[in-house]
Order: C-alpha cells, then structure tokens, then sequence
C-alpha cells in the first residue's frame, strides 16, 4: 500500500513539473498571453481557487512587419487548492485540482517590439470547457480576425494594389 502511495506522489510530481516546465518552455510573447489570462481568472469575484496553466492546445502568429505580431493562443486553466489571490503561486505550491473543470481560454493581441499594445484591445476569452460551445468556439476566432483587420491586416497590406 506505501508503494502504491509513493508511485502516486512520483506521478503527480512529474505531472507538476511538466505542467510547469511547459508554460517555461513557452516563447515570451505567449507567456504573456497566458499571464494576461491569469491574471484576467484569478481577478474573477465568482472563483474561489487559484487558477495556472495546464496546456497549450494552439498557437499562431502573424508578422505584420515594422516589428507588428498580431498572437492569437488557446490553452487551458486548471484550478488548484490554493485560494484566489493566492501571491507568488505556483504548480509546486499549489496541487492541482482534479474535481473541478478546466477552464478554456482563448487570447489574442497585438505585439508592437514584443510589448502587448493597448490598442487594438486585447481579447481575453476565457469559460468553464463544459460550457463551452461550438459556436463560442467560433466566435473567439471571429473576433480575433476582426481584430487583426480592422488594425490593418497583412492580407489587406500585402494585397499589391498601388494608389494611382
């Protein structure tokens, strides 16, 4: 029975340690689309637990040009036993929780030098997976599109066609 107690510790250690080894092998720029979405969560008055990374699901980028990155992310959050406003937390500090959804989050922005820029506003999208539609799905990525052309998108700059 101790073995089996042990074997369990060991696996739950190295599902920290490469939960938290994978949000530290992020490139910068998708570390702070994941901050932005922490710190988005674990702000919500209606969450009771800390909130950290779990796993990318998809990342893009599109080089605008004059150092332009519009980022578009979707990831998941898992709850931990910490308490909300937990300072400093992390996957050694604070277990994950097993009995409570991961939440599914969905951010895009503009990168100006490799600095989120103000404007256009960047997108924080994030909900409990089980209530996640198919059509919240869509409209993430809708928005995040929107967002890319209404700031003038490579496709609209690349498109060739000279004023006169």
């Amino acid at each position: 029975m101790a073995e089996m107690m042990f074997a369990l510790l060991i696996s739950a250690g190295v599902l920290l340690t490469s939960t938290q080894a994978s949000l530290n092998k992020l490139p910068e720029t998708y570390k702070k689309g994941v901050e932005m979405a922490l710190k988005y969560i674990n702000a919500h008055e209606g969450l009771q637990n800390h909130f950290l990374f779990f796993s990318s699901i998809q990342q893009s980028q599109i080089e605008a040009g004059f150092d332009v990155t519009y980022i578009y992310q979707h990831f998941y959050l898992k709850p931990t036993k910490c308490v909300r406003g937990t300072e400093n937390a992390d996957a050694t500090k604070c277990a994950f929780r097993n009995d409570r959804p991961l939440i599914d989050c969905a951010v895009c922005f503009k990168t100006y030098a490799g600095e989120i820029e103000p404007d256009p506003k960047p997108y924080v999208n994030c909900v409990h997976k089980p209530a996640l539609t198919e059509v919240m799905k869509t409209d993430r990525v809708e928005h995040c599109n929107k967002m890319g052309y209404s700031s003038g998108s490579p496709t609209l700059l690349a498109s060739g066609r000279q004023s006169p």
